[in-house]
């Protein structure tokens, strides 16, 4: 770890105040890697090769030495979220999160209503594990269900399969006071009827979250290989036509581009990402985001679990590190805030990018002209236009556009 000075020296930023701060910590280890997922997810395998339980006492240390390490880099900045992902945290047991949760409360200055959220699968789901995970500290699941219909799921390398799915959502609502219910559409062989029933299994659940995420085939994946036959473009267009009209129907607010809540059940943690907040990532190929006074840092740790283990143990889990060019603050600010349906507040932009307005003059001239976003004196947000076509609207603040 580099000495603070380091990122204190002089810079070309000037930032007048940090952005609030949050943690992710990732868990590494799945049941089996879905072949559309691209994150840094293992299938955790002995030394026999034969499927196992994860060495979680060993992981959770090197967690500990990762974070110790880092803490110079944010001491005394309150933590306003965790988000405990992977990977199947839930592979976890309750007592190892309750034993995470309570390292993290030693070291961090926790706010008092930190959101704490784990990402948890139906196939790891058991009587009252969710109600233990609750005791734990975690204050918000985040259900990975993804599909209702067992023919998807099954094409999805899902190892749940609708019975579970369902169980699992009713035991989580009666455990947690807010939880997100995670769906994927434009499934391979989906039509829009089976996208229908999908929905309505999900709203009649009555998620306080619902997340709902276009299928993508990404590379170094098994569908990119071998990509499954997908809905045409036209039909995923009236398939999420009908998601936000289902979802404004159950009273869901449509927040974020994929992202629809019902009032004060809004997620922080995601929310603090789109708002071009700082995060200290913790764990195998974690990525971080820190802002120092004049310039914004991006981190990633060792990537593989085993010797993410053996370097985080030895202080090293530290396996890359740069500092965002100040040409490309602006566009990757705009990445994120222009997906909240409520855009961003100007001051916003020079409080988290340490740049004056006039470097985002020209982009968004061009995209008030080509009927993308509104704004007036404090405000800009996208139009409906905008939102339908996000990628064209962010395009228009690449570097040197």
């Amino acid at each position: 770890m580099a000495d603070l000075q380091h990122y204190m020296r002089p810079g070309t930023l000037q930032l007048s105040a940090l952005p609030p701060l949050s943690l992710y910590v990732h868990l590494p280890w799945c049941l089996r890697k879905c072949p559309y997922c691209d994150f840094n997810s293992h299938e955790f395998r002995g030394d026999d090769g034969q499927p196992g339980q994860p060495p979680e006492q060993r992981y959770l240390a090197a967690l500990m030495a990762d974070l110790e390490a880092a803490l110079p880099l944010i001491w005394g900045r309150p933590v306003h979220s965790i988000f405990i992902g992977g990977g199947t945290p839930s592979l976890f047991s309750p007592e190892s999160i309750d034993h995470l949760i309570g390292g993290l409360r030693a070291r961090l200055r926790l706010e008092p209503d930190c959101e704490i959220t784990l990402e948890a699968n139906p196939g790891t789901f058991e009587k009252d594990r969710f109600r233990a995970f609750r005791q734990a500290g975690v204050t918000r699941l985040s259900i990975g269900v993804q599909s209702f219909n067992n023919r998807h799921l099954k094409a999805l390398g899902r190892v749940h399969d609708r019975d579970q799915a369902l169980a699992a959502v009713e035991e989580a609502a009666r455990a947690f006071d807010t939880f997100n219910l995670d769906l994927m559409y434009a499934l391979p062989g989906q039509d829009l009827a089976e996208l229908a029933q999908d929905l309505d299994t999900a709203l009649a659940l009555q998620p306080p979250h619902l997340s709902v995420y276009h299928l993508t085939i990404e590379a170094n994946t098994y569908f990119a290989k071998f990509p499954p036959a997908l809905p045409e473009e036209d039909c995923a267009y009236a398939m999420l036509d009908l998601i936000t009209e289902r979802t404004g129907a159950a009273g869901l607010d449509r927040y974020e581009v994929s992202a629809y809540a019902r009032p004060g059940h809004g997620c922080f943690h995601n929310s603090n990402y789109w708002q071009f907040g700082d995060y200290l990532g913790i764990g195998a190929g974690a990525h971080g985001k820190l802002s120092f006074a004049h310039r914004v840092m991006r981190q990633v740790k060792v990537r593989d679990p085993r010797l993410y283990m053996d370097r985080a143990l030895a202080g090293e889990a530290l396996a890359q590190e740069h500092e965002v060019p100040r040409s490309e603050l602006p566009f990757e600010y705009m990445l994120n805030a222009l997906r909240l349906r409520d855009g961003f507040a100007l001051q916003d932009f020079p409080d988290r990018t340490g740049l004056p307005l006039s470097a985002i003059a020209v982009g968004l001239e061009r995209a008030e002209q080509q009927g993308l976003i509104e704004r007036d004196f404090a405000r800009v947000r996208p139009t409906a236009r905008g939102f339908d076509f996000l990628s064209d609207l962010q395009t228009l603040f690449l570097p040197g556009d």
